[in-house]
């Protein structure tokens, strides 16, 4: 019989996993509301509010772009040396770009190379984070009964809404004690250089905590691939395209209400920002709740069922949530992001047990890494851009909710296509040592 790892190195493995990934979400976070709120005018000025936006929200799509490049260096990378070693490199990566953006000069400073630095270090953003979820799901999923897989994947997806929370929190306490011009010349500032505190913190949890139980056990059957990008594209192509497709409607969902949001409810409805801050902040705090649980579910419910109930109801759900907001009253603008979020998390919760439940466990930091950050381009990358142009071009919320739907069909399809998640059961009991 395989020995299991203690209580206590299963507690390290989950909180390693969900610190880790929650630094780097704030890091992504803060920057996914500062090209809402101000990047657009501070780096890219035009003159007309929806330009700048736009310009802003397509720098957001650059850090979605560049991911698959981290998941194929960095998924390699975990495959053959380590999930522990790699983990600690992105986390660095991703924290050091988020600080020097904070120290970046504007456009009104050194013109338009102020943009393109923003660009580039938003790359460096995306890189780090595209290597980063593939490794924090199996730090947690790998020390876990893989019979509860669900339950133990889910803590790097906690990361996500209470980095989005610590995120949001930070720009409601900046903008609610600052000026509009304060914030503007530095208070934005302020919330990434903060990121460095946070990164130490992570490393400080990374540097403590064991390899996993599962990546033992392939060295000491000397299973480490020698080239596992090309052994998933050769031998895991179903399960890679599966995976693919189940992440597409959960990034845009996610996009609309964490993102967007913020967009239509300030421009669009005229209302104030804090509104909007307030609303995504407590939507991300039911979050911390309900996406242990919808993991915890998806292992007595089956990862299927959760999954396709949830893309069901995340299609319907923008029909309720614009009429919603469009009362302009902040009670219901809360409700409404709290059932879309809600929503959301019996998507994610599930989706990294689903996703690393695909691939064969010699294999797995590599093809979750690659569906995890390909799905990233055709679903989050463009979500923010797509919906403020199709409202500006249509007028209207419904071309907004039509392209969530069609998004739903196409994660159904990748549901319908994924295996078995007791095969991969079965794989880590094989390469469990006795």
């Amino acid at each position: 019989m395989a020995q299991q790892p203690s209580r206590s190195a299963l507690a390290r493995a989950f909180a390693a996993s969900l610190s880790g990934t929650a630094l780097e979400w704030y890091d992504f976070a803060i920057y996914s509301s500062a090209a809402a709120l101000v990047f657009g005018h501070l780096f890219f000025p035009s003159g007309d509010a929806l330009t700048e936006t736009l310009t802003a929200f397509s720098t957001y799509a650059v850090g979605y772009v560049s991911r698959p490049l981290g998941g194929i260096v960095f998924g390699r990378l975990g495959d053959v040396i380590g999930r522990k070693r790699v983990l600690v490199i992105t986390l660095l990566l991703t924290g050091i770009a988020t600080f020097l953006i904070g120290a970046l000069p504007t456009h009104d400073q050194i013109g338009t190379s102020a943009g393109v630095l923003l660009v580039l270090l938003r790359f460096a953003q995306g890189v780090g984070l595209g290597g980063e979820w593939g490794g924090a799901v199996l730090l947690s999923s790998e020390f876990g009964d893989p019979k509860r897989r669900g339950f133990w994947a889910s803590a790097a997806q906690v990361g996500p809404p209470a980095g989005t929370l610590l995120a949001n929190g930070v720009l409601a306490v900046l903008t609610g004690v600052l000026s509009r011009e304060q914030f503007l010349s530095w208070g934005w500032r302020v919330a990434f250089l903060f990121s460095a505190v946070l990164v130490l913190f992570g490393l400080w949890i990374r540097l403590k905590l064991e390899e996993t139980p599962v990546f033992k056990a392939i060295e000491e059957h000397g299973d480490r691939p020698v080239a596992p990008i090309r052994e998933v594209f050769s031998t895991q192509a179903r399960p890679l395209v599966a995976a693919i497709l189940c992440r597409v409607c959960p990034d845009v969902l996610y996009a609309l209400f964490a993102v967007f949001t913020l967009t239509y409810t300030t421009q669009v409805l005229k209302l104030p920002q804090s509104w909007a801050l307030t609303a995504i902040m407590v939507g991300s705090a039911a979050q911390l709740v309900l996406i242990p649980l919808a993991g915890a579910l998806s292992d007595v419910w089956g990862r299927r069922r959760t999954y396709a109930v949830a893309t069901v109801c995340a299609v319907a759900w923008p029909f309720v949530f614009f009429p919603l907001a469009e009362q302009r009253s902040l009670l219901l603008l809360v409700l409404g992001v709290i059932g879309g979020l809600a929503i959301h998390s019996f998507l994610y919760g599930p989706q990294a047990a689903f996703i690393s439940e695909q691939f064969a466990p010699r294999l797995r930091y590599t093809g979750s890494s690659l569906a995890y950050t390909l799905a990233g381009v055709i679903g989050g990358a463009v979500a923010p851009l797509l919906f403020t142009w199709l409202f500006a071009e249509f007028g209207s919320w419904l071309a907004v909710a039509a392209y969530l739907a069609v998004t739903g069909v196409i994660t159904l399809v990748g549901v319908r296509l994924g295996r078995n998640p007791q095969q991969a059961e079965a794989e880590d009991r094989a390469l469990t040592p006795a």
